[in-house]
């Protein structure tokens, strides 16, 4: 599990590395900057919102009272050739201060989840009458930038039989923090095997269940000090919660199975841009206190086929959803009954 959790914050760290200039758009003023952020940091919080809502099956069968299940689940959301997700047209027309430094007045430039660089931007105005300055920098590149693809999160799950056809899900990860990045989760589900209300269930090739799980993350992030913007506490903090509404069908083979399903996704991303920002060189030298906050909402249909390998306690599955992100999920699961 550590090794797990140790490429997750890899990865993260490669995505708040690429962002690490983020914070000099401040320079540019406070309503040029949640422009600008809104849309570069949509992309990412869209992948995390689908990616998250995947894993939450293996089989259309449900565990029968007192059966169990451990699951050791990695989900890898991927965003390669995505370009409408990996850039986003800048128009300065639509920006109160900040400028191409090579005169366009409108380009792509690169979302969270993108790999543009090199492209530089301005701010110019006037710091006292007849004097003007203007600030040079680049704008934030992205993870694809490093070469990752995809945006991964890994959890344990538990899965419980209840009442007959019935069985109860849990899934989390305790919060872990590093000097810069923090993450935690945790959520709960609920299967149904409407197919255990057959007189002769036994006899039927194929199970029949619906799906309903809910996903909280809780993620922080602290940024590096520019030498454009300094400050006290800076730090993103996101809040996100996702519904998953299944209906999955499954073989009822004794080692090898096959699974399939169609659903629906739901998910919205709340993320806190929080701390001093003070911005000490250019035209608009201020100072910003907890300055704004960004929403994202999503939602759309997924479709997943997945293989499930039985073999005594251990269980092996793997399964891959399309969606506006598709996901490769991948399941490491010991059970009994």
């Amino acid at each position: 599990m550590k090794y797990v959790i140790a490429f997750v914050f890899l990865v993260c760290g490669s995505v708040m590395y690429s962002q690490s200039n983020i914070n000099e758009v401040f320079a540019a003023g406070i309503e040029d900057t949640e422009k600008f952020s809104n849309s570069y940091f949509s992309p990412v919080s869209e992948a995390a919102i689908y990616g998250l809502s995947n894993g939450w099956y293996n089989s259309a069968r449900t565990k029968p009272l007192g059966g169990f299940e451990i699951s050791l689940i990695g989900n890898m959301t991927s965003f390669k050739n995505k370009r409408d997700k990996m850039e986003f047209n800048l128009n300065t027309a639509d920006y109160e201060n900040l400028k191409f430094q090579d005169g366009s007045t409108s380009k792509f430039v690169s979302t969270a989840l993108g790999d543009i660089e090199g492209i530089g931007v301005y701010v110019e105005g006037e710091v006292v009458p007849g004097v003007t300055t203007r600030e040079e920098f680049d704008l934030p590149t992205g993870i694809a930038s490093e070469g990752i693809h995809f945006i991964p999160t890994a959890f344990l799950q538990l899965s419980f039989g209840l009442v007959k056809g019935m069985e109860i899900k849990a899934r989390f990860l305790p919060k872990i923090d590093t000097e810069e990045v923090g993450l935690g989760l945790y959520g709960a589900g609920l299967q149904y095997d409407f197919t255990s209300l057959l007189p002769a269930e036994d006899l039927f090739p194929v199970a029949i269940s619906g799906v309903v799980g809910y996903t909280h993350l809780d993620a922080t992030y602290d940024f590096t000090n520019s030498s454009i913007v300094d400050g006290d506490d800076q730090r993103v903090e996101i809040d996100m919660s996702v519904w998953s509404f299944q209906a999955v069908a499954s073989t009822k083979l004794k080692i090898i199975n096959f699974y399939g399903g169609l659903g629906y996704i739901s998910g919205k991303s709340n993320t806190d841009v929080l701390g001093t920002y003070r911005v000490r060189t250019g035209p608009f030298q201020q100072t910003y206190v907890d300055p704004f906050s960004m929403k994202k909402d999503a939602d759309g249909m997924n479709a997943t086929i997945g293989a499930k390998l039985k073999l005594g306690f251990f269980r092996l599955n793997v399964d891959y959803a399309i969606a506006a992100f598709n996901n490769l999920t991948v399941g490491v699961n010991f059970g009994f009954r």
